[in-house]
């Protein structure tokens, strides 16, 4: 079984670039999908408790998550020392659940795979990007967004230069959906003629 890792930073893409792997039948694992759950189950209690007042009936509120992030960003570390054990395990049973089926190559969507190592974990990592220019329009587009918030973000993620020169794989998004898919089925052409491996069989 062939695991590819994808990343990209905020803005680039890569939710939309995640999901045309998926339509290609590319099982995928998206540790923000995993986070999302987690702010509604096992994470909330522990993160009450070190950061009491940002949940509500039962769920993390994000937004007030965010704020105190933002006006403590040593409170990062105490997130993540919650968060990522939680993350790891369900990455674990998704990538058992698969090599168990015989599954020829799975995504794992993770947004700070180089800023957690997350590289040593997979075969090969493929980096979304696009131009400085596109990616704030795109994020400050966001609802709810602001340039500190913007700042903030990019601040805690390795850039996007040394990212990509440290991929094996560059999704541009510049170009549009169609050019981006066609990137999308040229990697995995790359990994069914290098590796042998038959992604349709």
């Amino acid at each position: 079984m062939i695991v590819l890792g994808l990343t990209g930073s905020i803005g680039m893409g890569k939710s939309t670039t995640s999901a045309m792997f998926a339509e290609e039948g590319v099982p995928i694992y998206s540790a923000d999908d995993v986070v999302h759950e987690l702010y509604r189950a096992e994470a909330v209690a522990p993160i009450e408790a070190a950061f009491p007042g940002v949940t509500a009936d039962g769920v993390v509120d994000r937004e007030k998550l965010a704020k105190m992030l933002i006006a403590d960003p040593s409170g990062y570390k105490t997130l993540e020392a919650i968060v990522h054990p939680l993350v790891r395990s369900r990455e674990l049973a998704f990538r058992a659940a698969n090599e168990k089926a015989g599954t020829p190559v799975i995504l794992l969507d993770i947004p700070l795979l180089y800023e957690t190592g997350g590289e040593s974990r997979v075969d090969r990592v493929v980096v979304v990007t696009c131009s400085p220019e596109t990616q704030r329009a795109r994020v400050l587009a966001r609802p709810g967004m602001t340039e500190e918030k913007f700042a903030s973000i990019l601040a805690r993620q390795v850039p996007d230069a040394e990212k990509r020169s440290r991929a094996d794989f560059v999704v541009d998004t510049d170009s549009g959906l169609d050019a981006a898919r066609a990137q999308v089925r040229a990697i995995l052409a790359n990994l069914n003629d290098k590796d042998g491996t038959r992604l349709d069989a």
